[in-house]
């Protein structure tokens, strides 16, 4: 590689520039192997003991996502996005309190009010925008972590990364971000303070729509950062090498998708937002989005490919209009290729504080004057 510093795109696109050592090939090959060949003095000098809790294919992986996102500590790969976000609230004790985003994604939501409370763990949600309301949520030497979620599904709420880690840095706290939606294209919330950044890998860092899996990163090894480490190893919950091979895959062109996505997303935002049929879009690109300042100080390069609208009409509407989509696909998940539409609320079901009126887009890398035409079709179906 060259001696100057090489853009995290260039590292990216070429996987950190590693080449097969046996075929020269610029693609390096899966590993499957699940055992390994002891030394004769029955240790294991390849560094390689089970395929449980380590992979070469799943480190070169975790070594591409770790330098995206400067995580000094490293990455770790999860089967799934859950995988990994219930894998930090494990590595927890129990009695030990938590205050997390109030909007973030639904299955994790629902795990905490659930799950988590039989672990032992006290869970309060708060508007963690309003770091007023986090400040008075947060119980200094008790509160041991701080989950945030931006920008928060679905509404697209933007947290001040910064803000909240200075006050988890006071009360004794970790801060753990979700970023999913973000990337570390656009927000890299180490740099901002965090300790720990939580994808949904299945989404954008993929970007194809045929990998499930999940991650974590570190700003620091330190005694909780292991703890997360023993519990990966002991529930088993790595991913997959042949899935590791297709995530690298997509990182690649994480930032070729990324740009483009988020410039059409920004381009539906601001023609929608003129639309007569839509009552709302909530975009944080937009110059009137509650989180518009932060997110211009804490993110780059765009605001992401995520973006809601509202619908006149109301929940009937809503629903009539996803169900006349031609291009768009009616379909849960995101960050793929192809653009996705989603009705919230029928999907979240009861507690959700998803408006019902609401549609989730998912923008993909389609032409932009082709999903405009095809929303607007849509809208005027539904009001027909």
């Amino acid at each position: 590689m060259p001696q100057r510093p090489l853009h995290p795109r260039s590292l990216a696109a070429q996987a950190m520039g590693k080449i097969d050592p046996q075929t020269k090939g610029v693609v390096t090959p899966i590993h499957i192997a699940t055992t390994y060949i002891r030394d004769e003095d029955n240790a294991y000098s390849s560094g390689f003991i089970y395929g449980r809790p380590d992979n070469e294919t799943i480190r070169e992986a975790e070594s591409v996502l770790a330098m995206l996102e400067e995580a000094k500590a490293g990455a770790l790969l999860f089967s799934s996005g859950m995988a990994a976000a219930t894998a930090v609230f494990q590595a927890l004790s129990p009695g030990d309190h938590v205050v997390a985003s109030k909007v973030m994604y639904w299955a994790l939501r629902a795990w905490l009010q659930t799950e988590a409370t039989r672990w032992g763990l006290v869970i309060d949600f708060v508007e963690t925008d309003d770091l007023a309301a986090l400040k008075a949520a947060v119980k200094p030497g008790v509160t041991k972590l701080i989950w945030a979620e931006t920008p928060s599904n679905p509404l697209w709420t933007i947290t001040d990364i910064a803000g909240v880690a200075e006050i988890a840095r006071k009360a004794g706290a970790k801060l753990a971000v979700d970023s999913t939606c973000a990337s570390p294209v656009h927000t890299r919330p180490l740099t901002l303070g965090a300790d720990i950044v939580m994808h949904a890998a299945t989404k954008v860092l993929n970007g194809h729509s045929d990998v499930v899996a999940g991650a974590l990163c570190a700003r620091q090894d330190d005694e909780f950062w292991n703890r997360i480490k023993t519990v990966r190893k002991g529930q088993g919950g790595i991913l997959g090498p042949f899935e590791a091979f297709l995530l690298m895959r997509g990182l690649r062109t994480l930032h070729l998708r990324q740009e483009r996505q988020s410039a059409s997303a920004m381009a539906l935002a601001q023609r929608l937002s003129a639309h007569p049929l839509v009552a709302r879009v909530l975009y944080p690109g937009l110059p009137q989005h509650p989180g518009h300042d932060i997110a211009a100080r804490q993110m780059e390069g765009g605001f992401g490919f995520m973006l809601s609208v509202q619908v006149t009409g109301g929940e009937a509407a809503a629903i009539k209009a996803a169900a006349h989509v031609e291009l768009y696909k009616r379909a849960t998940s995101l960050g793929g290729v192809e653009s996705l539409i989603e009705h919230r609320a029928s999907i979240e079901g009861a507690g959700s504080p998803c408006p019902t009126d609401l549609l989730r887009l998912s923008t993909g890398i389609e032409d932009v004057e082709d999903l405009y035409a095809d929303l607007d079709q849509a809208l005027k179906a539904g009001h027909s």
